[in-house]
């Protein structure tokens, strides 16, 4: 089985909690198997998941919902 790893960009991340609350919700999903996250403080962080099958925008987004006040950003597509 293959992995698939994708970046997205999220606002609303400003600490290490953040950092944990994201990573602990998009952990939890099925086929899950990695999440990375380059936190910028404020601006857009960026969010990498690699996973056994490929995740849904729709599936990331309920997650960082799940997390707390973290969205996926249009603004800026990783």
């Amino acid at each position: 089985m293959s992995t698939t790893t994708k970046s997205y960009a999220v606002t609303g991340m400003t600490c290490s909690h953040c950092v944990a609350a994201v990573s602990a919700e998009l952990g939890a999903l099925a086929g899950v198997t990695d999440v990375h996250v380059d936190l910028i403080a404020g601006g857009i962080s960026t969010v990498t998941v690699s996973s056994d099958t490929p995740l849904t925008a729709e599936q990331v987004a309920t997650a960082l919902d799940e997390a707390g006040d973290y969205r996926l950003s249009i603004d800026q597509p990783r």
